[in-house]
């Protein structure tokens, strides 16, 4: 060829053969990342054939990166942000000590020194926003509670790995490193002869970037964004508008590393934080959709060239424990923290599944730990096999999160207990009126449907007490004076406290067939005479459901188009009547 053409032939070739490997892992029951990986290692240099530019490939990731948490920033509020930092900031914190805990005790046990073994341990520690958001989208939980509280807690960890990037160098030297660059570095002879400032200096340096950063964007970017994507979306050029969002997400996300060493990441989701407060932000997020699906699939690619296969047999005892570490570890560490906080067994599930793999920041850590003379070659591998490991399995971890949530429940009531143990929310305050007490609705779960029943209801002053699983919901609620109760309504304590028993009607929201009648038989068995209203997206499980004589069921898309036809039709008569002709087509003149 006459020139260069490097990056076409990666972006051509790991397509395809991802394309080609996905639809193969997809026809064998197996979730399409799995191909996306194995693309990755017969495109790296570990494997014969064709190898591509692993530098390009990092790059290319890294645009998928900054797209994928732009478009997650589209989706995320600041409020939603700050709703869950009572348990995502102290979660994220202790999970990640005890993380590091485990790698750095297992990396002693094989004999490697301690400041190796910390860096090892930090590696396992902090899990890949890219790979969860992936999960949650294609659960669709990506706006659930569940979903929030586990995107706040990578963002937190995303926030303590920052950090730790910053003072890993000047710390080189105190766990046995080379703070002069000469295990490749990069650095130069003259910024290691520079003299190094303190410690507390570079913390402090630390927090007044990120600081300023956060500022900037809740300060300047709430009102700028906003407001160009306006002015954008008036001159009615498609390409203008989706230009305008790609250049925002990547600008802002290379801006923000440049001139405060915030990660790609945290930039580009910062700046979807604030281009959400735009009216077009649904748009952005659509334009943006097939751009982020492409390059997140080279992010899967390119942690597949990383890897090498050797170290499954060199060491496969070694990777057993990291993958332990990972998937185990971490999982039943997230759990616990989670119950701990009373939160329900849904939501421990949904986080320890979130965190029990590890991506994008365990390669920048190893690589930086490698340079610094803190991590060894092996180290690496065994962190790229654990990565490449976890990711392969995280979609059957959450795919076993229902049958998990079923088993322990039916086995042992510590989780209950765990969540309604001496707490305030699981009971209905004593300054409830006792109208709300008596004949009123009782709402199983606060979503868009729940939220909305509930604000009919109280237009028509009818009283009604809500039932839910998550404790921020409840606390809002509370604060609002809405009679309001935390737990898990399949649970019978959870109904006793919302007086189902002296109830007129039960409104259940949740889409868990199962759950629904375990809920509906509990009611019944306090109150008899009980109405039960149910929804669902299903057709087959509201056919089920109404012919167990469960209760009166909806069905979402039916009830939708009930509605879309009844606006028509009357839209559409009215229209006939004032043209002169009726419904039917018949002339309303007489002849």
């Amino acid at each position: 060829m006459p020139h260069d053409i490097s990056l076409i032939t990666l972006i051509a070739t790991g397509l395809g053969l991802a394309m080609i490997l996905g639809y193969a892992a997809s026809w064998l029951k197996m979730p399409p990342l799995v191909g996306y990986l194995l693309a990755g290692v017969l495109c790296g240099p570990a494997t014969p054939g064709f190898v591509g530019d692993v530098a390009l490939a990092g790059q290319l990731s890294e645009i998928g990166v900054m797209l994928l948490m732009f478009g997650v920033g589209l989706h995320f509020s600041l409020d939603d942000l700050l709703a869950v930092k009572r348990i995502a900031v102290p979660g994220a914190i202790v999970q990640i000590a005890v993380a590091t805990a485990l790698g750095m005790g297992t990396a002693m046990w094989w004999g490697w020194p301690v400041g190796v073994s910390l860096v090892f341990g930090l590696a396992l520690s902090v899990a890949s926003t890219v790979v969860l958001l992936r999960a949650l989208e294609a659960r669709g939980q990506l706006d659930s509670a569940n979903g929030r509280i586990a995107v706040g807690w990578l963002v937190v960890e995303d926030l303590v790995m920052v950090l730790v990037l910053v003072l890993l160098p000047p710390l080189a030297g105190l766990l046995g490193g080379s703070p002069d660059g000469n295990h490749g570095a990069g650095l130069t002879e003259a910024r290691a002869a520079a003299p190094q400032p303190s410690l507390w200096a570079m913390v402090g340096v630390t927090f007044a970037k990120v600081a300023a950063f956060i500022a900037l964007m809740l300060v300047v970017g709430r009102r700028v964004f906003p407001r160009l994507l306006f002015l954008v979306a008036r001159t009615g050029s498609r390409e203008l508008f989706t230009l305008c969002v790609i250049v925002a997400a990547v600008g802002v996300a290379y801006g923000s590393a440049r001139l405060f060493d915030v990660s790609f990441a945290l930039g580009a989701f910062f700046a979807g934080m604030m281009m959400r407060e735009s009216e077009f932000s649904h748009r952005a997020a659509d334009e943006t959709l097939p751009l982020r699906d492409a390059f997140s699939v080279l992010f899967f690619v390119s942690v597949g060239m990383l890897f090498d296969p050797h170290v499954l047999i060199n060491a496969p005892l070694h990777v057993l424990g990291v993958v332990a570490i990972i998937m185990v570890g971490k999982t039943v560490a997230a759990v616990a923290l989670v119950l701990a906080f009373r939160y329900p067994l849904n939501s421990a599930l949904t986080v320890g599944a979130s965190l029990a793999q590890i991506g994008e920041f365990s390669f920048i850590l190893a690589g930086l730990g490698m340079s610094l003379g803190l991590l060894p070659k092996e180290g690496q591998d065994l962190v790229l096999a654990g990565s490449l490991i976890s990711i392969a399995l995280n979609s059957l971890v959450f795919a076993a999160i229902e049958p998990a949530q079923a088993w322990i429940r039916s086995r042992s009531s510590l989780a209950r207990r765990m969540e309604c143990r001496e707490d305030p929310l699981a009971a209905l305050p004593m300054t409830v009126p006792q109208a709300h007490l008596t004949g009123q609705v009782v709402i199983v779960g606060y979503g868009r449907v729940g939220r909305r029943v509930a604000q009919t209801l109280a237009a028509h002053r009818i009283p009604y007490v809500v039932a839910e699983q998550h404790r921020d919901i409840v606390e809002k609620l509370r604060a609002e004076q809405v009679p309001a109760v935390c737990g898990d309504a399949s649970d019978p304590m959870v109904l006793v406290q919302a007086h189902v028993a002296r109830a007129g009607m039960l409104v259940v929201t949740l889409p868990d067939t199962f759950d629904v009648r375990k809920i509906v038989d509990t009611a019944r068995t306090l109150n008899p005479s009980i109405e039960a209203v149910l929804c669902t997206d299903n057709d087959d499980e509201a056919a089920l459901l109404q012919s167990e004589r469960v209760g009166t069921v909806f069905v979402g898309d039916s009830e939708l188009a009930r509605g879309m036809t009844s606006h028509v039709l009357s839209r559409m008569t009215s229209a006939a009547t004032v043209g002169g002709v009726d419904a039917t087509g018949a002339s309303g003149h007489p002849r």
